[in-house]
């Protein structure tokens, strides 16, 4: 146990090589004998300064990241438990913030809902966002771990209704009252929302009614107020159309939450001077670089909706900015707004709209936009080579 009490570059070499030695074939059962012998970290634990236990946490998640018989022997030796005892006890919140951000990094691995979430942690992780003598800055790591771990479709095949349901009213208490909190918290809110929305599952419950929390990202995603939160918003209102899910997952097999999604566009709509979703939709892609990602990104999922394909072939402005090799100037621009064009562009050919005569410029842009490419900017001329004549020289 030198490591634990040792500075922290001994320690961060020990940690290492523990590390290493659980991704070779043998190493689980050298580190986690069958015997119950080998590290046991419980015990260390419980004797161990605050320090100390932050460290064992370390290596844990080190541990859990190596394979997923590594993940099992923690999980099969109760040390997962370690960090409900952290979390539980909010005496110190530094102590409280450093075991979250062990946390997170372990919930970053591929196979941790499947073993986080089969523990309480989701229920205290709940307790701290709801907890109002915790700094924000505890709230929001919270928040993005209960975000990470339900970011997936087999967690909600692993947990009960009830407990998300319970960290969803824990979050939309943050959004409610909004004006009385820190900005970065109620940021990472949106982002834990977009996080959960990624999943048809996750997206369906945000959009259930109760605790209709997509709301607020609907809400947030349209109202300047703060740039912090409008990005957040969007980025969040983007995932949840679907635009980080496979394509034949972005509409959602639930008709309620399709019909809830659209009464809260056209509602945020009509409260707001541009009274139509699509003359919201173009504003909000005649902002800055940041903001015209983020709309793109939105565009691109809603844009699978008939009643959103509409309302952006009503626009012909929307279709010039999508469509405009020289709109963006930086890689991930170009990129989003092609994906944009081509998201449109098959919306329409799937889409009795296709046939229409009014929209057949229009089709003729976003077909010559998707052949042309996201970074092409212009047609290049191709220059042939032409003889040189020439006065010969006389010496």
């Amino acid at each position: 146990t030198a490591w634990l009490r040792g500075d922290e570059e001994i320690s961060a070499i020990v940690l290492d090589a523990i590390k290493r030695l659980a991704e070779i074939p043998t190493g689980t059962d050298i580190i986690f004998p069958p015997d119950g012998q080998g590290l046991q970290l419980n015990k260390v634990a419980a004797q161990s300064s605050s320090m100390a236990r932050i460290r064992i946490l370390s290596l844990i998640a080190k541990l859990f990241g190596a394979s997923s018989c590594t993940a099992t022997a923690i999980r099969d030796s109760n040390l997962l438990s370690l960090f409900e005892d952290e979390i539980k006890d909010r005496k110190d919140m530094l102590k409280t913030l450093s075991a979250l951000e062990v946390l997170y990094e372990l919930a970053e691995h591929p196979h941790s809902n499947m073993f986080l979430l089969k523990t309480s942690l989701l229920q205290h992780i709940t307790d701290v966002i709801n907890d109002p003598s915790a700094d924000s800055i505890v709230r929001s790591r919270a928040s993005l771990i209960s975000g990470r771990l339900l970011s997936s479709a087999d967690a909600f095949m692993t947990i009960e209704k009830s407990c998300v349901t319970n960290l969803l009213l824990a979050i939309d208490k943050i959004l409610r009252t909004e004006e009385s909190q820190n900005t970065d918290e109620i940021e990472s809110a949106l982002e834990t929302l977009g996080l959960i929305g990624t999943t048809t599952q996750g997206a369906c419950l945000l959009l259930s009614d109760p605790p209709n929390i997509a709301r607020h990202v609907v809400e947030m995603s349209f109202d300047r107020q703060g740039r912090g939160k409008h990005l957040a918003a969007l980025h969040a209102l983007g995932s949840i159309c679907g635009v980080d899910r496979q394509e034949d997952q972005m509409k959602l097999d639930d008709p309620q939450a399709e019909e809830f999604l659209k009464r809260l566009v056209y509602s945020a709509a009509s409260n707001s001077p541009k009274l139509t979703p699509s003359a919201l939709l173009l504003s909000i892609l005649q902002q800055d670089p940041d903001v015209r990602i983020a709309g793109y990104r939105v565009l691109s999922g809603l844009v699978v909706r008939e009643w959103c394909l509409r309302e952006v072939c009503s626009k012909p402005e929307i279709i010039g900015i999508v469509t405009d090799p020289k709109m963006e100037t930086t890689k991930l621009g170009m990129e989003a707004r092609y994906a944009c064009c081509v998201a449109i562009n098959k919306a329409l050919s799937s889409s009795h709209l296709l046939h229409e005569p009014s929209l057949s410029e229009l089709i003729g842009k976003l077909n010559e936009a998707v052949r042309r490419g996201p970074y092409l900017s212009e047609k290049r001329q191709r220059v042939e080579a032409q003889p040189v004549v020439g006065t010969m020289e006389r010496f």
